[in-house]
């Protein structure tokens, strides 16, 4: 492959290493070295012929410091671009670096820096001592990595998903992108930033407030999911149109899949809109079951997680076009208080007019959802409840609380105190 035609499409990319890696640079007839620490960005530059630096050019066999390199040239690979740094039988890596999809093409999932990661210690610092002190810590123990929070499953999980998409579909931009959506102060961004290194994450894209709230940025980000800690700015997003949720941790641990990602709902006020349950609320029972009945060829209105199922739903596909259904990474659950004979019709046959499917559905007649979850062990479980979510804890699931619909207005407090700089 020749150097200028190659490189001269991807001139300007920028590039993160995942490996520390040697990099040699030619400049006029001299040859320069350096080490390249993993988790640095990269930015491709002038093909090595024309005298500008490039990195991915190694030097030739046998050659010398000052002698002029043999470069070997950035080839193309499944999972994105590589760069191979030394001859054949020299002791430097090939490192593979993964091209950041296009927000438009991508399902793009933000995640607070509380959500991905356990900042207990962090939060009390800054409620007890304040801003300054809070930045102080973090500054201090910048290259102590944050322990995972309740997200960082769901995270590695997505990323699970996107290696075999990317073995399937090399060229496809349609992707899991995690934004990491924070109102840190940016000099806490290095912290993040080695957390996410010292765990193999692939997060590029960081959005961070430095005190303020990160919700209208949320539209700008093409965001299809955010999850939060924040009880309050998960309200925001809502309202704003956006699928959002407040995470809780499990009170025990759970192991879940490393290689499917699971992901179950509830139906009313989470995949569908609320009506059903204002039936509920104001005429009991007997009366729902009479309107579902009446009703049950009428599709329900969408809920907040409607269009967060689709975007799964979508990924499917593209396994199911590859004679890989029973293979598939994504696995996806309806978890409803509804009773099937009486209700579940028309739960069932909403989701097949919007031509949509979920992998299992499971109508329990109201009773109790933890013990059915562990079973399922889900990376994540909404639903707009609170009962349920605590329920779901209990049991060791990680489940999120989606505050939509007339459920809000009958709600008990949240179990878990929101500190009021939530991160």
């Amino acid at each position: 492959m020749g150097c200028s035609s190659h490189l001269d499409s991807i001139k300007g990319v920028q590039i993160w290493l995942s490996s520390n890696v040697w990099l040699f640079l030619v400049r006029g007839k001299k040859l320069h070295k350096s080490i390249l620490c993993r988790g640095e960005v990269l930015l491709l530059g002038q093909c090595c012929g024309s005298g500008g630096a490039l990195g991915g050019s190694g030097h030739g066999a046998g050659a010398e410091e000052g002698q002029v390199a043999a470069p070997h040239f950035m080839q193309p690979c499944p999972q994105g671009l590589s760069i191979v740094v030394g001859a054949d039988g020299c002791p430097f890596p090939t490192v593979t670096l993964l091209m950041q999809p296009k927000p438009e093409n991508a399902i793009t999932i933000a995640v607070s820096s509380r959500a991905l990661f356990r900042m207990e210690e962090e939060q009390k610092i800054y409620n007890e001592q304040g801003v300054e002190a809070y930045v102080k810590y973090q500054l201090d123990h910048e290259n102590e990595p944050f322990l995972p929070g309740a997200a960082f499953p769901f995270v590695k999980a997505l990323e699970a998903v996107n290696t075999q998409l990317r073995e399937l579909y090399p060229d496809s931009e349609e992707l899991f992108d995690i934004v990491l959506m924070t109102n840190n102060h940016a000099q806490v961004g290095v912290r993040l930033i080695n957390s996410i290194n010292h765990y193999d994450l692939f997060i590029e894209r960081f959005c961070m407030t430095g005190g303020n709230s990160p919700i209208g940025y949320l539209k700008a980000y093409h965001t299809n999911l955010y999850l939060s800690s924040d009880a309050e700015k998960v309200s925001g997003a809502i309202e704003e149109g956006i699928a959002a949720a407040t995470i809780f941790s499990p009170s025990k641990d759970l192991e879940v899949s490393e290689k499917q990602l699971r992901v179950a709902f509830d139906g009313d006020a989470v995949l569908f809109s609320d009506e059903s349950e204002q039936i509920v609320k104001a005429h009991g029972l007997d009366m729902f079951f009479e309107h579902e009945k009446a009703h049950e060829n009428n599709p329900l209105a969408q809920g907040p997680l409607k269009g967060f199922l689709e975007a799964l739903g979508k990924l499917q596909k593209k396994f199911y076009s590859k004679g890989l259904r029973m293979e598939c990474p994504i696995r996806t659950y309806l978890v409803t208080a509804r009773s099937a004979a009486s209700s579940g019709a028309r739960a069932l046959k909403t989701l097949r007019s919007w031509g949509l499917e979920t992998d299992e559905a499971l109508f329990l007649a109201g009773a109790p959802k933890g013990p059915l979850l562990r079973k399922i062990r889900p990376h994540i479980f909404f639903d707009d409840q609170m009962f349920h979510v605590e329920g779901a804890k209990e049991m060791g699931t990680v489940a999120a609380h989606v505050p939509y619909g007339i459920a809000q207005k009958h709600k008990r407090p949240l179990q878990e105190k929101q500190p009021q700089n939530s991160k």
